[in-house]
């Protein structure tokens, strides 16, 4: 169990944290939430350790062991492979066991009597008990059961990390962490680099996990899915509610009203004692009663509406209409290198079509929108309809910001019919508020420039917007803004996005590019997935169904070569099996044989007479060692075996 206790941390005039104090439970799942600025990522900090606070402040048992996922990278690696940087999360799990080893080692070449046989004894022990329940033998199917569910494959175990990128990167610290399974995982926004391939791995993981978590995400599906308990952080007071992000809102709501009724039976009373003061302030006859109202002022906490309650509407600025055929792609084939991306993307929008594009990272999803934006050049047909004015929003656009100017500047010349309040309006729905928004573009953090360059694009007429993940560097009630203005759009959209909630609303196609290929599927993200499950489903059914003729009776010929190809399709595979899992067989043998001496050994050392006889406790000691190297290589020959085994059928399905 972790617990804060009374917590308060105020920059200037800002309370970050006014009198927090909650506790963490083994097993809860918590999504933390509330705008940007409120202190989530500090607070999660704070509970890792990485923050210092006052002592007593933060808790937590002995046995309750912590692990923090930052937004960003924040340490650099070495030359070390993918795998060898994934296995370093076993790195303490390892080096006892390399003790023990190295413990066996010296016990045998002790004799009995000798001064340090009680302390390395002692020590064995300890080790032994440390290593009780880690199965080091599973660990490198461990390994590569989560970096292959976050999106690497087998090619990569071998790459050293400094070649990949930072959502990359991202993606194997949090790998490390899962690997490690701590008592309480703090993730600050897992899901910002994933695709919705690996999106769905993660929640199906966190589901089964068995310790305590703390999320913060921008992802209402994944905090619906995942958690069970959320924290509001507003106003620096952390208001805890029973139930998912789903439910949360509910009950928000329902405090909210409560929390209004109340703010306006305050300000009535406040209004009242103000006009009373106001009135008999001079009369002489009324002074005790005055003075009595104004301590009563000095003297009232004040309710304060949270900041959700801000209520922002935004809407594009309309421009001329489109053809009614707005873009056609006629087999679009892209390459870097001799490497294909992409080949034969054939589809066609209309006026008013929403098009989500998914896949995995790196399938070519921003490449493509490059490709219609004309910022990237392609083989193939690409044709605009008539009239179609388009605009675009990459991932990386706020480079191009003019670092000079403020961020008011840059967004309202970039409006061409929008008052300069309609501009404010705009910026306080994407976090820019009151004199933030007179700040100097190259001051800005890269979320923030990320968040002006989006604002700048939204408010240039158009009728064809190509967004890359928009939502990045937006909070929930941001998103919201935007997807509100994206279902009442008018034009044509083109959207990257791994965030399902916020695509799913306005979406009405949803283009997926897999291993190369471009398929359309009609209706929204919710859609597309049950479509792609049904798929699947189906080709498990197809395979598993035998072949019919056209009226639906089996031919006799054709029973007999079917009878045949799958006798001779089953005799290749039993030849390429044969040999690894004799070995398989071989291995299994030999671990139970060995296994069957170590605890003789382990009973026959327990005995104390055994210490007595010089000759013996030495003979036991290095017998014991060897049939330990012994069992060890024994597991490595079952682990290949299993592995050959596992992708033969794999490669057979």
């Amino acid at each position: 169990m972790l617990s804060i206790n009374s917590l308060s941390l105020q920059y200037g005039s800002k309370h970050i944290f006014r009198d927090v104090s909650v506790q963490v439970h083994a097993g809860e799942r918590i999504g933390l939430v509330g705008v940007n600025g409120t202190g989530k990522s500090t607070l999660l900090k704070i509970m890792s350790g990485l923050q210092e606070t006052d002592p007593g402040i933060v808790s937590r048992a002995s046995w309750f062991t912590v692990a923090y996922l930052p937004q960003e990278i924040t340490i650099e690696f070495g030359a070390r492979t993918l795998y060898d940087e994934a296995e370093s999360a076993f790195d303490d799990v390892l080096a006892h066991q390399r003790e023990l080893e190295e413990i066996g080692e010296e016990l045998a070449g002790l004799q009995p009597g000798d001064p340090a046989l009680d302390d390395l004894l002692a020590r064995q022990g300890e080790l032994q008990h440390l290593l009780e329940g880690q199965d080091v033998f599973r660990m490198r199917p461990e390994i590569e059961k989560i970096l292959f569910g976050l999106g690497f494959r087998a090619s990569d175990l071998d790459r050293p990390v400094s070649d990949f990128s930072g959502g990359w990167i991202m993606r194997l610290l949090l790998a490390k962490l899962l690997l490690q399974k701590p008592a309480l995982l703090l993730l600050d926004e897992p899901t910002n680099h994933l695709d919705l391939d690996s999106l769905t791995w993660l929640e199906d993981f966190l589901q089964g996990y068995q310790g305590a978590m703390i999320i913060i995400s921008h992802d209402r599906s994944f905090l619906a899915r995942v958690t069970g308990i959320t924290w509001e952080l507003s106003l620096g007071r952390l208001t805890v509610y029973k139930g998912n992000y789903s439910r949360y809102l509910v009950e928000k709501e329902q405090r909210l009203q409560l929390e209004r009724a109340a703010y306006n039976n305050q300000q009535a009373m406040i209004k009242q004692s103000e006009r009373f003061i106001t009135r008999f302030r001079s009369k002489s006859t009324k002074a005790r009663q005055v003075q009595s109202r104004i301590k009563q002022l000095e003297k009232m906490e004040r309710i304060e509406l949270s900041e959700t309650e801000r209520t922002v509407r935004f809407s594009f600025p309309p421009a001329a209409p489109s053809g009614r055929d707005v873009l056609t792609l006629k087999g679009i084939n892209k390459s870097f290198g001799g490497k294909r991306v992409f080949s034969d993307v054939t589809c066609s929008l209309q006026r008013g079509d929403k098009l989500a594009v998914v896949g995995v990272n790196g399938a070519g999803k921003s490449t493509l929108l490059r490709i219609i934006a004309g910022l990237e050049p392609a083989d193939g047909e690409k044709k605009l309809g008539h009239n179609v004015i388009l605009t675009y929003f990459g991932q990386h656009q706020a480079k191009e910001l003019h670092g000079d100017l403020t961020i008011l500047d840059t967004v309202y010349h970039a409006a061409t019919d929008m008052t300069i309040t309609e501009v404010r309006s705009l910026l306080g729905a994407f976090l820019f508020t009151g004199d933030e928004v007179e700040k100097k573009v190259r001051v800005l953090s890269g979320g923030e420039k990320s968040r002006v360059a989006l604002a700048g694009m939204l408010v240039r007429p158009a009728n064809l917007m190509l967004l890359d993940e928009p939502t990045n560097h937006l909070d929930i009630s941001s998103q919201e803004v935007l997807q509100e203005a994206m279902a009442q759009y008018e034009g044509t959209i083109i959207v990257v996005s791994h965030n399902r909630f916020f695509v799913n609303s306005f979406a009405n196609k949803v283009l997926e590019i897999r291993d190369g290929r471009a398929t359309l599927y009609e209706g929204n993200i919710d859609d597309y997935l049950a479509r792609r499950k049904s798929e699947e489903e189906q080709a498990v059914a197809d395979n598993s169904r035998r072949p019919v003729s056209a009226c639906g009776r089996e031919k006799p010929g054709d029973r007999k070569a079917q009878r045949r190809a799958r006798a001779q399709a089953r005799q290749k595979l039993g030849a390429r099996l044969r040999p690894w899992k004799k070995q398989s067989a071989a291995a299994e043998e030999e671990i139970e044989r060995h296994e069957a001496r170590k605890a003789e050994l382990e009973r026959k050392m327990a005995d104390p007479d055994l210490y007595a006889d010089q000759a013996a406790w030495s003979e036991t000691s290095r017998e014991y060692a060897r049939v330990e190297r012994q069992l060890e290589r024994a597991y490595r020959k079952w682990e290949e075996a299993q592995e050959k085994i596992e992708d033969i059928e794999r490669s057979n399905a």
